[in-house]
């Protein structure tokens, strides 16, 4: 998977027995991001809905959600892989802007993400091999970048990693069915379900994934758009109708309480933390709507950015690290004793919520 902030690596092992833990049969991840967490629920054997605004995202989510491992031909997988990966280098937008305008690839790389990604709409559009193979050049595009994780900036000095060249590889795909779907929580969450257990990682500040994420944006979409500012960011990423709720700090308490209430689902369960702009204490009362609350906190490092300081445009470190940990929670609401049989298991990490 790609370099993600805001990733639940490490709390997909929890959220994972979780899951098997309350029983459920279906799922729904809401904010899926890279699909990390509906691709553990999918590998436990539950037919999973992933949902997201990001375009990136839902080409993960066709990829890993959507698509069934049984249906798919690893060969013809593997073969256009060979041919994409034989193509020479045809320099185009992602050179022009994301290596010579800026610097998040080497430019020998970004001829070859131009010539793979033309390659895929003239051979493969409409093709149920596309997400996959567009999957493995956002993934293989991603390996081979310089930056710290996200695309807001890159680093000043070409990072190890660049100089190394793309390479394609299978995703891993998932036996079962599910479903990808793109558009705006607060907008979705009304029509969706019923569900067995529902899962929803909100963005928890300012910093929309849409501008963090601008290059995958931009691969996905394929449209060389107009773009603005030292990372070459996307023109829409200063349009009205790509800000959330959940990125404006007035809006977002009340935006996540609408979700919470609307979603249908007979248990939720919320990741937040410490760093976020809803105290604990609030998010507890929010989901007390669905009956009893639990709530666990799991100490977690930060993301990596946040360990090398504060830097100017020019690469100048001007700021200080205030600290290199934080508190992940997961609130889990419904049922009273399907809560309490799926939390048994992580009694040391329970807080009281009065």
């Amino acid at each position: 998977m790609i370099k993600y902030l805001g990733s639940k690596r490490r709390l997909v092992p929890v959220l994972g027995e979780m899951f098997t833990a309350s029983g459920a049969e279906t799922a729904l991840d809401l904010f899926t991001g890279t699909t990390r967490v509906a691709q553990e629920f999918k590998s436990r054997g539950g037919l999973v809905t992933a949902v997201d605004s990001a375009r990136y995202s839902e080409a993960f989510a066709r990829c890993y959600v959507e698509a069934d491992a049984d249906l798919v031909d690893a060969a013809e997988v593997a073969g256009a892989l060979e041919h994409l990966s034989h193509l020479p280098g045809e320099p185009g937008y992602v050179t022009e802007v994301f290596c010579e305008q800026s610097r998040f690839f080497q430019p020998f790389n970004g001829a070859r993400i131009d010539a793979i990604r033309n390659a895929l709409d003239a051979d493969f559009a409409g093709s149920p091999l596309f997400p996959i193979l567009l999957t493995s050049l956002l993934e293989a595009a991603d390996r081979v970048d310089s930056t710290t994780g996200q695309q807001m900036a890159y680093l000043k000095s070409w990072a190890p990693r660049s100089f190394n060249p793309l390479d394609l590889r299978p995703p891993v795909l998932l036996a079962g069915a599910g479903t990808a779907l793109r558009g705006d929580a607060v907008d979705l969450v009304g029509a969706l379900g019923p569900f067995d257990l529902a899962y929803l990682d909100p963005p928890y500040n300012q910093h929309r994934y849409v501008a963090n994420y601008h290059v995958w944006e931009t691969l996905v979409a394929w449209d060389a758009p107009e773009h603005y500012g030292v990372a070459c960011k996307r023109v829409d990423v200063r349009d009205g109708s790509t800000r959330s709720p959940f990125n404006r700090k007035r809006e977002m308490p009340a935006a996540l309480a609408e979700v919470v209430a609307a979603v249908d689902a007979e248990v939720v369960v919320v990741s937040y933390n410490d760093e976020a702009w809803i105290g604990r204490d609030d998010l507890v009362d929010l989901c007390r709507i669905r009956g009893e609350v639990c709530l666990l906190a799991f100490d977690s490092k930060r993301y990596v950015g946040a360990q090398i300081g504060i830097h100017s445009p020019s690469g100048e470190r001007v700021g200080e690290v205030s600290h290199l940990r934080n508190q992940e929670y997961l609130v889990v609401a419904g049922e009273r004793s399907l809560v309490r049989h799926m939390a048994a298991r992580f009694a040391g990490n329970r807080l009281d919520v009065g």
